[in-house]
């Protein structure tokens, strides 16, 4: 097992480009059924990859909360997903829409704001079965994982806190305190090489493995510690795979797409520390608003 310290250099865009030339991050989340709405998650998701530089973001999310979503991201476009009479997913129509309506080389994102039940796990099943660049797996989508023993039967980026590593390592036999920092490289590496996965196990010093190599992550505060900071994580994961981690665009492996965004996402919560003085209070979205500047960093220091 082999632990990198180093940090990545993020790759040149073409500056001749347009929005075909740096990929699509697809976002499937949300959910609007009795008694409950979330909304928030993927519009954060979509607004933190559109800040990344993904040339199209879309949402695909139940028809009812779609519109509010767009709302939050207005940059984004929308696929409307199917649902009910009660207004939950209808995961056979839901999945006929996205065959129709996602391109093949599209980044997907799945599990902000979900929900969780059968249908999800039907939906997701469905996913991890198909082609096409690794799919971010985040929030209900990893605990959909984990409630249907799902096993990907493609490359996939799983971003659990320790909560959700728990859940989804008990299915897989992986035993041990995912808190803990002296244990956290060895389970990250263990769940990795165990599902073919690159895992991103959130929380101090963030973990990156891809079963192989291990990387610790050394940006980010105690600032990060509030509501959709993981959701923008997910976000700017996937935008770092529609630009260069795609069969056509192969500049990163997963596992670096992965490294790069956790660094990016810590840099940035280390730029509002410093520009506001405050340890605690940052938004989600204050967060993203920090992405530029800290991807001009990372450009120039390449």
């Amino acid at each position: 097992m082999s632990k990198h310290v180093n940090p990545l250099t993020l790759p040149a865009r073409d500056p001749a480009g347009h929005k075909g030339t740096f990929g699509t991050v697809v976002v499937i989340g949300g959910q609007a059924g009795p008694g409950r709405m979330m909304i928030g998650g993927p519009a954060l998701t979509a607004l933190a990859a559109l800040r990344t530089g993904a040339g199209l973001t879309q949402l695909a999310l139940p028809e009812t909360i779609l519109p509010a979503a767009l709302t939050i991201a207005p940059g984004a476009t929308g696929i409307v997903l199917p649902v009910d009479e009660e207004g939950r997913l209808e995961a056979g129509a839901s999945l006929r829409c996205l065959e129709r309506e996602v391109a093949r080389d599209a980044c997907l994102v799945v599990g902000p704001g979900w929900g969780t039940g059968t249908k999800q796990r039907r939906l997701l099943e469905a996913i991890l079965a198909a082609d096409g660049p690794p799919p971010v797996i985040d929030a209900d989508g990893l605990n959909a994982m984990a409630e249907g023993q799902l096993t990907p039967a493609r490359k996939t980026i799983l971003t659990p806190h320790p909560g959700e590593f728990r859940r989804l390592g008990s299915v897989f036999g992986i035993e041990g305190d995912p808190t803990a920092a002296d244990e956290r490289p060895e389970l990250a590496r263990t769940l990795a090489r165990t599902l073919d996965a690159v895992v991103v196990l959130k929380g101090p010093g963030t973990v990156i493995s891809d079963g192989t190599d291990v990387a610790i992550n050394a940006t980010g505060n105690a600032a990060l510690a509030t509501a959709g900071t993981g959701d923008v994580l997910a976000g700017i994961i996937a935008a770092l795979v529609a630009q260069f981690g795609s069969a056509a665009s192969p500049a990163l492996t997963g596992f670096e797409c992965a490294r790069l965004g956790v660094e990016i996402h810590g840099r940035a919560a280390d730029l509002w520390v410093a520009a506001t003085g405050s340890g605690a209070g940052m938004l989600a979205t204050d967060l993203v608003d920090m992405l530029p500047p800290v991807l001009a960093e990372q450009r120039s220091r390449g």
